[in-house]
């Protein structure tokens, strides 16, 4: 399977924004956009005139980025969210919240998403009671995920709870720390995404 396997902190300064890609290291002073806040490369400090065209495409690669999501599959979430009732834009956001990934990173279960994913793909999860090792699996209304018997010991598992524990669950999750699950009680509106992702350009750009 394709992944990006560079240096994460270099997509926070290309896109000019925290991104969260590294956990706890992006809230500290060790975080690679305070100390260097420029786009990576030769010509990152040179200053240039935004088109249209850019502003669309960073928006897009930001949310990609956010969400740790390559570009084939970005462009089937879109096509997915183009064909849904409603709000193209909002739509595709609702299905990037409710990749597994990025719900076991809302629960609190990983200090990014990537690491969330690493969990997942590890097998440390089940949805309904039966174990779910796919990152992109996405998650409905009523699911209930909660962790594998035999990983609820383990030290990575706590060593993971406590660097999250004062983070705040959105509210469409209902996660009890006690027995490490969560009902999902609603799906995910634009309301719920906290990042700012100005959506419409991305539909702006693949609608060209």
């Amino acid at each position: 399977m394709a992944r990006y396997t560079d240096a994460s902190c270099r997509l926070c300064r290309r896109e000019g924004e925290k991104l969260f890609l590294k956990g706890s290291r992006c809230y500290t002073d060790k975080c690679a956009l305070t100390r260097r806040a420029y786009a990576p490369g030769q010509h990152g400090q040179a200053k240039k005139k935004s088109s249209e065209y850019s502003l669309q495409l960073r928006e897009k690669q930001k949310a990609k980025r956010y969400y740790g999501v390559l570009e084939k599959q970005f462009h089937n979430y879109f096509e997915i969210a183009n064909n849904t009732k409603g709000v193209t834009g909002e739509a595709l956001l609702s299905l990037l919240e409710r990749r597994l990934d990025n719900v076991v990173y809302r629960m609190g279960m990983g200090s990014s998403r990537s690491e969330a994913r690493q969990l997942v793909t590890h097998g440390h999860f089940m949805i309904n009671g039966s174990k779910v090792d796919i990152p992109s699996y996405l998650i409905n209304k009523d699911d209930v995920i909660e962790v594998m018997d035999n990983s609820k010991s383990s030290p990575r598992i706590e060593q993971i709870l406590n660097m999250t524990g004062g983070r705040v669950v959105p509210a469409w999750i209902e996660f009890n720390a006690e027995k490490l699950k969560a009902t999902i009680l609603a799906l995910p509106v634009r309301e719920d995404v906290d990042f700012p992702i100005k959506e419409h350009l991305i539909v702006e750009l693949y609608s060209r």
